[in-house]
């Protein structure tokens, strides 16, 4: 089979497989065995966690290029273009190359009689990119759970889990407990596990010691607090008392990539890693700009868990100009908490504009969204699609006030299509 663009490819690969989510490790490793993929000759940094885990990717992938390392990356979903998900020294895969990976993957699949998902051959053509550029390190993005993965069909040298909360509970239990052994599985013995959830699931704690790991938990092995602009980290090894400029990146996230750097025994001072840290921006991850003369922030945040981080931050932002007022440009999926996720902003959010992205199966129609803000007391301003939510924001918002668009990918893509962020 030959496509000739990476559209072609990702539109049939949409198509090609009869289920969207298929978790497993076995089709995917078939392939990767026919491709030698699955012993590579680098650091292998896996990150699992149902918030903060594309900060911490990128943290630790900023850290590793600092020290050295020729890094790939491999992130799930992309916002705009499906190139942003595997980067080689930060630099994107290009079209040409993605579509090579992916005809070198159909290869094998036929060669083995092997059906793989949309996200098992993306993951797949990140290997495959990676071994062909002899990066030294890889930072993997876990895209569902943890031990049935895709991306964990490789051994992690060192496992990262940066948040248990509720989410994808069809798929990962209803419990924290549950979704904690989920995650916990891409642990591998004797290897450093690094957790930065303040309160860890039993099951997560007694996987790690059925493994012999060396665990760090944040609290207990690692530290860090923050006042105002600045924050200061320290772990037993490393006593640092200097306040360091306040990362943009929620900082649990932050903190577990420093723990990864304390590991691997890199040099503080001589990198400069505070610095480093503090300067990173991810896009739709509290990104902020000024346009139209109005403050923006653009934010994933898809679930309670994320939606209380944001609100923190959000309230912060309020604290600093009694004159602020707050208006929010919000949709969000129909399988997720959207009830308690508005609740979480709901003192915050002076006015609500609903976007409309009907032309998505899985999003939450205008109707759902209206029903969930009414039975928390509050009324949506307007709805509609991105272009009418902006210019009726801007109507209804002075000069001093903050506009954040929040809810899912989709909707900081939607943003991001219409406001000239580049730009900014």
């Amino acid at each position: 089979m030959k496509h000739e663009s990476l559209t072609d490819w990702l539109s049939w690969l949409e198509q090609s497989h009869p289920r969207e989510i298929d978790l497993g490790l076995g089709r995917i490793t078939q392939v990767a065995s026919r491709l030698d993929l699955l012993s590579p000759q680098a650091l292998i940094v896996t990150v699992a966690g149902t918030n903060g885990k594309g900060s911490c990717v990128a943290t630790s992938a900023e850290i590793l290029r600092a020290a050295g390392y020729s890094v790939g990356v491999y992130t799930s979903p992309h916002l705009l273009h499906y190139n942003e998900r595997i980067r080689i020294n930060n630099r994107l895969a290009t079209d040409e190359e993605i579509c090579e990976a992916f005809a070198a993957i159909h290869r094998a699949c036929e060669q083995e009689s092997v059906s793989l998902t949309y996200f098992e051959y993306g993951t797949l053509a990140a290997f495959y990119l990676f071994k062909k550029h002899q990066t030294t390190a890889m930072v993997l993005e876990v895209g569902l759970g943890g031990r049935l993965d895709a991306v964990n069909i490789l051994d992690a040298d060192i496992a990262i889990i940066t948040s248990i909360d509720l989410d994808h509970q069809d798929w990962l239990g209803d419990t924290r407990e549950k979704i904690g052994f989920e995650k916990a599985g891409i642990m591998r013995a004797n290897h450093p596990m690094i957790c930065a959830d303040p309160n860890p699931p039993e099951s997560l704690i007694n996987h790690a010691k059925s493994l012999n790991t060396k665990s760090y938990f944040v609290g207990e092995d690692f530290f860090y607090e923050s006042e105002s602009n600045q924050w200061r980290w320290w772990n037993q090894s490393l006593t640092e008392d200097h306040w360091q400029e306040l990362p943009q990146l929620p900082l649990p996230s932050v903190a577990a990539a420093l723990q990864m750097a304390s590991v691997l025994k890199l040099d503080f001072a001589q990198l400069d890693l505070f610095n480093r840290v503090a300067a990173l921006r991810i896009p739709g991850r509290f990104q902020q700009l000024t346009w139209n003369s109005r403050h923006w922030v653009m934010d994933v945040a898809h679930n309670p868990a994320a939606t209380a981080f944001l609100a923190k931050r959000l309230l912060n932002w309020k604290q600093q100009s009694s004159s602020t007022k707050i208006h929010a440009i919000v949709a969000m999926m129909s399988d997720k908490d959207r009830l308690e996720s508005l609740t979480n902003l709901r003192s915050i959010i002076d006015q609500w504009h609903l976007l409309d992205l009907s032309f998505l199966p899985r999003a939450a129609n205008i109707a759902q969204l209206t029903e969930n803000l009414m039975s928390i007391g509050q009324a949506p301003v307007s709805a509609g699609d991105m272009n009418s939510c902006v210019q009726k924001v801007l109507a209804t918002s002075q000069s001093q006030d903050l506009i954040v668009i929040f809810g899912s990918f989709y909707t900081v893509a939607e943003a991001m299509k219409l406001i000239p962020i580049l730009e900014s």
